[in-house]
């Protein structure tokens, strides 16, 4: 899958385009303030994680960090890892800062499938903060607390994350459709105050109550001691909790007064996918969460005021929480919620077109899904303004590049991006100023000492290997909630290879200084000691058109393992030995002979995270018998019933 001989890239920025960059705008900073000359990408990638110190406290100032430092030290006990501490003096408020702006334009559009829409102004949406705020402070909230949200991707959910964080207190959430005890391992653990949930919640067209579930799994939450309830669906609050316009009714729109906390405060509790096991409560703080968002959101994406920034996600997904921080770059968040099908699938189209987006964000698999389809959507709607795609949640395969290009815009930054709810960010993702390569993520993320290692512990190029990462970065988790001596922590990224994180991709650096990520490295095939990524053979069998999506695993077998893939056909299809040979026959001819299959098997389903993701690990321990401890993770458990006990697994 190596893709470095490509002659040409599919992009490359005009001069213009160039020049009015952000990126450009702090590579002059950099020489005027700093006395730092750095000629390109490369260099300034080098001088970012050479000088850390000069590179975080250049983009405090570039982004006008609101707060107070960044004081005398900007990276204490600076090699340690874990145990850096970025800006220890300084003081500062996340709501602060994505609040910096007021007027009458739009802070946030929200499309709620074809049947709501609204819009609140900059000053709407400090308004209705600050009513909450009050009502939170009224109610005991502050500094030390969680509040929680079971809840759509609605404005409101974003007012509450801002007036939660505006007292200092952390905010954590998933989507309503989590599971009950999907959502108690989760609240179960961090133990909130506070609940924010919705009435319910549109999908596909049909209408779900969720105020009988919450009052449920909220009886088995001690800790909560108010439950709000945000009106979508315009039902009754029939359970023990008030309604929001009750709950802010006794209070007037002020200013806010913001509560400024040291720069590791929790701001947010993110939970990993836990497929396997119970997941894990992984605590970000305010000040590194915001500094990695300003520094991908304003220099990477080139994200500028009165930018109209979508990205497709919920709120049990930390894309969610990446996105809602470009208030702080000043930009409009085009929120939508419910599913990107309904009532067909130009919907996501007509929102980009009829609120002119200039940045639209997705999953990988929506990317692939729309060539399955067959959508043109250059041909149908008007996208003059979108000037950037941003993919992530999965490898895009290079035929994805093709497809965006062909049939979305061709003059696109196409910025595939890579990292996840353990950093809350990217250690790789994209270059407003540099060249889109076929199947490649353009750069590494400035700051980001990402490297490869090979099992050894060793730097390669040109080769696959573990994403690793050398030196401390301010978005690392400041802990795990509950793992009092760190040893969790610890074990998740600093057992492989002690005083460096390990990430758990499989990676290769390519001769551009690119990545291509070839799937997560626990999750890869290894038959007969050849170390084989995963989406080396999505990508040959997902180009076959009688497949509609697939799945592929490592077997134990006869003193090694083999490899299975499973795929579920278009509608009416069947799998028979012909199919399966011409499959067989594409990945021979794409990869290798290692890269065949043993077992190629139809299923009618595939199991998947709430974010998209498919669950390699989950459907491997099922094949050999094994307990899943946490199917409420998965948006489609009763999938994994399709693997289990399987005859023709035992041949």
């Amino acid at each position: 899958m190596t893709l470095s001989n490509d002659p040409q890239p599919l992009w490359q920025p005009s001069p213009e385009r160039i020049k009015s960059a952000n990126l450009t705008a702090f590579m002059a900073a950099l020489r005027r303030d700093w006395s730092v000359d750095v000629a390109d990408y490369a260099a300034l990638w080098d001088f970012s994680v050479g000088d850390r110190e000069t590179f975080w406290r250049a983009i405090w100032d570039f982004s006008g960090v609101i707060g107070d430092g960044p004081g005398n030290v900007a990276i204490e006990n600076m090699d340690a890892m874990p145990g850096a501490r970025f800006f220890p003096d300084a003081r500062l408020n996340f709501a602060e800062n994505l609040l910096r702006r007021r007027g009458a334009g739009d802070a946030i559009v929200f499309w709620g499938e074809n049947k709501v829409k609204r819009r609140l102004s900059w000053d709407e949406l400090h308004a209705a903060t600050s009513l909450l705020a009050q009502a939170l402070a009224a109610d005991g909230i502050s500094k030390g607390d969680v509040v929680a949200g079971f809840i759509p991707n609605l404005p409101e959910a974003v007012i509450a994350m801002l007036a939660t964080t505006s007292l200092g207190a952390t905010w954590t959430s998933c989507s309503p459709d989590f599971g009950d005890q999907g959502v108690l391992d989760r609240f179960s653990q961090t133990e909130p105050k506070l609940l924010f949930c919705a009435d319910g919640y549109h999908y596909n067209g049909k209408s779900h109550e969720s105020l009988a579930r919450v009052a449920t799994f909220a009886a088995e939450l001690p800790t909560i001691e108010r439950i709000v309830v945000v009106p979508y669906l315009g039902k009754s609050v029939d359970i023990d909790a008030v309604s929001l316009a009750d709950y802010i009714a006794p209070y007037k729109a002020d200013d806010i007064a913001y509560t400024r906390v040291p720069f590791n405060t929790p701001l947010y509790v993110m939970y990993s996918s836990g497929t396997t096991d119970k997941p894990k409560c992984i605590v970000h703080g305010v000040g590194g969460t915001l500094l990695q968002h300003l520094n991908e959101h304003r220099l990477l994406c080139d994200i500028t005021p009165n930018e109209r920034v979508f990205y497709f996600t919920t709120c049990g997904w930390m894309m969610w929480n990446w996105l809602v921080s470009a208030l702080a770059s000043e930009a409009t968040l085009l929120l939508y919620d419910g599913a990107p099908f309904y009532p067909d699938a130009n919907i996501l189209f007509d929102y980009l077109e009829a609120e002119q987006a200039t940045v639209l964000g997705t999953s990988a698999k929506y990317i692939d899904a729309l060539a399955k389809a067959n959508l043109d959507p250059k041909s149908t709607h008007n996208l003059g303004a979108l000037r950037s795609v941003l993919s992530t949640g999965s490898p895009l395969l290079p035929e994805s590049f093709d497809y965006v290009y062909a049939h979305i815009k061709d003059d696109v930054c196409l910025s595939s991006m890579c990292g996840g709810t353990d950093i809350l960010g990217c250690f790789m993702a994209g270059n407003p100023t540099g060249p889109v390569w076929r199947g490649e993520i353009q750069a590494r993320v400035l700051g980001m000492a990402m490297d490869v290692f090979d099992s050894s512990g060793r730097p390669i190029r040109g080769k696959k290997g573990e994403l690793v990462c050398t030196k401390p970065f301010p978005s690392m988790p400041i802990c795990f909630w509950d793992d009092v001596d760190g040893a969790r922590y610890r074990a998740a990224y600093f057992a492989r290879y002690p005083g460096v994180w390990h990430h758990g991709d499989y990676v290769e650096l390519t001769q551009h200084d690119g990545v291509i990520v070839y799937g997560r490295s626990d999750a890869t095939l290894n038959p007969g000691g050849v170390r084989i990524g995963t989406s080396e053979i999505y990508r040959q069998v997902e180009q076959i058109e009688a497949v509609a999506e697939s799945i592929v695993i490592s077997q134990d077998w006869d003193g090694d393992v083999r490899v299975v893939l499973f795929v579920k056909l278009r509608d009416g299809l069947t799998l028979d030995d012909d199919m399966a040979a011409e499959i067989r026959a594409r990945i021979r001819e794409g990869c290798t002979p290692r890269h065949v299959p043993a077992k190629v098997l139809q299923v009618a389903d595939i199991p998947r995270t709430k974010s998209g993701k498919i669950v390699e690990l989950a459907v491997r321990e099922v094949v050999h018998g094994r307990t899943i401890k946490n199917i409420e993770a998965l948006d489609n458990p009763q999938a994994l019933d399709l693997y289990r006990d399987r005859v023709d697994l035992r041949d």
